[in-house]
């Protein structure tokens, strides 16, 4: 064989990015639910804080355990575009429900 190929490299030893990629997403949304009920902020507070520890987490859970960084760079942007755009309508959506609904009854 000419070399280990790539796959090969990375799956020799422990894991221990994505046991502390674990680690760390257990630790942010544990901090979340006590900014969220114990924090005693005010609510743009915990909604700012809330939104970037949402964001922080998504996007080193892209890196760690979705393997942003790894594959075919046109399919993967395009994934990427199109689950930001399944994600957006569905909180747009369910915001709008939400503030909405309850007005025909």
């Amino acid at each position: 064989m000419a070399g280990k190929g790539y796959a090969q490299e990375h799956h020799d030893g422990f894991p221990w990015k994505l046991v502390i990629g674990f680690i760390l997403s257990i630790v942010i949304t544990l901090i979340t639910v006590w900014v969220a009920f114990s924090s005693g902020f005010s609510n743009t507070a915990i909604l700012t804080v809330m939104l970037i520890l949402a964001f922080l987490q998504a996007g080193m859970q892209l890196v760690l355990f979705m393997h942003l960084r790894e594959g075919e760079g046109a399919v993967q942007v395009g994934n990427m575009v199109y689950a930001f755009f399944i994600a957006i309508v569905i909180v747009a959506g369910s915001v709008w429900v939400m503030s909405f609904g309850m007005h025909n009854h």
